[in-house]
């Protein structure tokens, strides 16, 4: 029933003054002294050791050495000797990092700038001209080896074929006589 006087609530009552809001956490709720007075750090895990996973470089190299050939022969040869491969830790390079000179710089190298000397002098171009004419004369020599290496050995028969010897005048017989007129 509303109260005489008052407009109607239309909410929830709030909890008393013992609630706590939030999720309440058995092991690390200690509440404001806690909070204050302790550093709340985490137990290091003790992490149990891991199955590494088969090495079957070298169970198959061992195999082979011993002369199995089928599959059956390699599954049977992997239960009996059961390799493993080696932790990090023990690995080549952690042990025996590269020898690197001491000014040595690792990444890509910035490229060098452009001179603006060589834009203006349009320098660039007549470089690409230069290249483009060297190639074109490159292309033309190939070009010229290849129609020769096609070209058809000139024999008599063809030379007469496409020049052929100029005709002789015809010239009336004469009496021997009058040759000398």
């Amino acid at each position: 029933q509303a109260e005489l006087g008052k407009p109607q609530r239309n909410c929830y009552t709030l909890p008393g003054s013992d609630f706590s809001y939030g999720l309440y956490i058995q092991r690390t709720d200690g509440g404001v002294p806690e909070a204050i007075g302790h550093w709340n750090t985490v137990k290091p895990r003790t992490t149990s050791a891991q199955k590494m996973p088969r090495d079957f470089i070298t169970m198959n190299r061992g195999a082979l050495k011993a002369g199995y050939t089928t599959a059956h022969e390699f599954n049977l040869y992997y239960k009996a000797k059961d390799i493993r491969r080696k932790d990090d830790e023990y690995s080549r390079f952690k042990r025996s990092p590269p020898k690197v000179p001491a000014d040595f710089t690792y990444g890509i190298t910035s490229r060098p700038c452009t001179p603006f000397f060589d834009l203006l002098q349009h320098k660039y171009k007549e470089l690409w001209m230069e290249q483009q004419r060297a190639l074109t004369a490159a292309q033309r020599v190939e070009k010229e080896k290849v129609i020769m290496k096609d070209k058809v050995r000139e024999t008599r028969t063809t030379f007469l074929r496409r020049r052929p010897l100029p005709v002789k005048e015809e010239s009336f017989w004469h009496l021997p006589r009058l040759e000398k007129v």
